[in-house]
């Protein structure tokens, strides 16, 4: 009976010293796992935050977009009655300065004289748009496209090469001038190395004389860029021609229109 007694109470102790160690536990887990789930819960606001700069770095894009596509416009376009700006300032179909006016007083004067509005300048404070016909308009494009013509294309300039011997004949020279020719039309650069003949017994100047005379069938189109020099120990030698700029064309003109009144006056006083 004594021992019955004895293994109960044991029994009991052992349950209460559990209990007391679960509470204990879950109270330390309780204290450790509080703070993570506060800093979980911290955290979560940086996500609009971060959404929050990507929304602001696409307003700032699409007025980037916005301002280069405005810089890209040409100084003449045809706008109609797509006036952007409030207050523009106004030129008349002569170029007579009219001042700032109200886009709408604008479209009035537009509907009562049957004009068309033109943009001008559109970096200038107030944008600067001018009244236009239609005929004027239509006349003004043609003489931008002709202008854009006249421009030389920019890029390399492009080298072209030509290599023959100093023996040559004379057809297949001016085969060769007529080829350099071309290629100056076309504002070419052109390389001409001629090589001395084997076995020839040749003047010292005789290959100084074919580039003259190669030069001398494009009067007023080609010069030298670089004078003829010996090359390979004097195997050689070698010239670039290049096309006469727009200022030296019109240098040349004027000389030759010169030499003629000359010549026409020399005439006429022979005459008399």
């Amino acid at each position: 009976m004594a021992a019955l007694f004895l293994k109960r109470v044991i029994l009991q102790t052992l349950k209460t010293e559990a209990n007391c160690l679960g509470r204990c536990f879950g109270k330390h887990i309780m204290q450790k796992t509080a703070p993570a789930q506060l800093s979980i819960v911290a955290s979560a606001p940086r996500l609009p935050y971060i959404i929050h700069a990507k929304a602001f770095s696409t307003v700032e894009d699409s007025q980037e977009e916005r301002k280069k596509k405005r810089n890209s416009e040409t100084t003449f376009s045809n706008v109609g009655r797509k006036i952007h700006e409030r207050i523009i300032r106004v030129l008349d179909e002569q170029g007579n300065d009219m001042g700032s006016m109200h886009r709408a007083d604008v479209i009035k004067l537009l509907d009562k004289r049957d004009l068309r509005l033109v943009k001008r300048n559109s970096n200038s404070e107030p944008p600067e748009y001018q009244l236009m016909t239609g005929i004027q308009i239509h006349e003004e494009r043609l003489r931008l496209r002709e202008e854009e013509k006249a421009k030389p294309k920019t890029g390399p300039t492009q080298i072209k090469e030509l290599t023959f011997s100093s023996n040559i004949g004379q057809h297949d020279l001016d085969t060769k001038s007529k080829q350099v020719q071309k290629w100056i039309e076309k504002k070419f650069r052109v390389q001409i190395t001629i090589k001395k003949g084997k076995k020839v017994e040749e003047p010292e100047n005789k290959m100084e004389e074919i580039f003259n005379q190669i030069l001398q069938t494009m009067p007023g189109m080609a010069t030298f860029l670089s004078r003829p020099q010996a090359i390979k120990g004097g195997n050689a030698t070698m010239c670039v021609l290049r096309p006469l700029s727009k200022k030296e064309e019109d240098e040349y003109r004027q000389t030759q229109e010169t030499q003629k009144g000359d010549i026409l006056t020399k005439e006429s006083g022979n005459d008399r």
